[in-house]
């Protein structure tokens, strides 16, 4: 009995590893699985890290003067000298009226004929009028926000050198951790990683059984004493190294082109995502052991797992304000809890708070997904 079992496990490591170098070799003739794994990462990673941006400058806006005092002329210099804001001059609010309505203007600033006389009087109050295009909300509120900022930084300056009283509320003085300039691209650019792993680990995986089958190595497969699970175990572990290899080229590009600070350490990051990696690679072989055709894998892979990781991940829209229902279907997309730790990862640190309950549920994820392959694989034809 001992003799028994001690000779068919070497020859289950020799048969997987036979199957690994199979398809290792497969994966160097096949330039495909280079250009999902090498070539799509730098294009997501530019396209999302300097296309894709939540930090708003520039704002095209029209200040319409109506009052040409000094006080008037001095806060127009104010936002002219912002960053934020490219102003666009009027005397008369009816000139800009259009470009507003055509949305070349985001929001209209006007300065009324009484703008010198009011502050004159009263240093707490706002004389100024505020019109934004409400058919972009998020815009509209960057306007306001914007000005409402500018004017009381102008205002409380203009008191402080004309030596007037300006008697200020409770003020809250925000201090931002982890991202202090609030820089999108900080959290933005982790959060592709995540996209671009579960891309990666889907699709090529998506595309390995279903081409065995449809090249017809699949039953010549079954006619040899290849088990179930060193099947599976053959075809995953070459990918989940090409999936560690094209990680460390993101991360590469992550910390030097977009200058993302990384304080986590790279044990970390390599152990999270090789969590991940498991979970994105039996999702592919699910979707390849299932359909059977690399033209059918390969939608079920963009749908199943590209869509759900950029769109309820996190990555983009905060989980937390998302209806309830679809907050309960982000429990089962693998990339809701790894963006999160990338994010931790890069700005944070390893915390490991947050990282082991996250890489426990993509180690759940990746069993069911496993397990529920294991058993659609079988060794007969039909």
């Amino acid at each position: 009995m001992g003799s028994r079992m001690s000779t068919a496990q070497p020859g289950a490591l020799r048969r997987l590893r036979a199957l690994m170098i199979k398809e290792s070799l497969q994966i160097v003739r096949d330039p495909s699985s280079i250009l999902i794994a090498f070539v799509l990462p730098p294009i997501l990673l530019f396209l999302n890290g300097f296309a894709l941006s939540l930090d708003v400058e520039q704002l095209r806006v029209g200040l319409v003067l109506e009052d040409d005092s000094p006080e008037a002329r001095d806060f127009a210099d104010a936002f002219r000298a912002s960053r934020f804001f490219e102003v666009h001059m009027a005397k008369d609010r009816r000139e800009l009226k259009d470009d507003l309505l055509r949305g070349s203007l985001r929001g209209l600033i006007i300065v009324p004929e009484t703008f010198a006389q009011d502050l004159a009087q009263a240093t707490q109050a706002a004389p100024v009028q505020v019109i934004t295009d409400g058919s972009e909300p998020n815009t509209a509120n960057f306007v306001q926000n914007y000005v409402q900022g500018l004017w009381a930084n102008w205002l409380t300056q203009w008191a402080k050198d004309h030596g007037q009283p300006l008697s200020e509320p409770t003020r809250l003085v925000p201090r931002m951790w982890y991202n202090e300039e609030l820089i999108s691209r900080y959290f933005l650019v982790p959060g592709t990683i995540g996209t671009v792993l579960t891309l990666i680990g889907t699709l090529l995986t998506a595309l390995v059984v279903a081409r065995e089958w449809e090249r017809g190595t699949m039953e010549a497969m079954m006619a040899t004493p290849v088990g179930r699970l060193e099947l599976l175990l053959g075809k995953l572990l070459p990918y989940y190294l090409l999936g560690l290899g094209s990680l460390t080229f993101c991360w590469v590009i992550t910390v030097t082109l977009f200058g993302v600070p990384f304080r986590g350490s790279l044990a970390a990051l390599y152990l999270v995502s090789s969590v991940f990696l498991v979970s994105a690679l039996a999702l592919g072989l699910f979707i390849s052991t299932v359909s059977r055709n690399q033209f059918v894998a390969s939608q079920a892979a963009l749908l199943a797992g590209y869509l759900p990781a950029f769109l309820l991940s996190g990555f983009v829209f905060e989980i937390a304000s998302m209806p309830t229902p679809i907050r309960i279907l982000t429990y089962a997309v693998s990339a809701s809890y790894f963006v999160p730790c990338l994010q931790t990862l890069f700005l944070v640190g390893d915390v490991w708070e947050v990282l082991l309950p996250n890489m426990a549920g993509m180690a759940i994820i990746a069993a069911v997904l496993l397990f529920i392959t294991l058993r659609k694989t079988v060794k007969r034809l039909d």
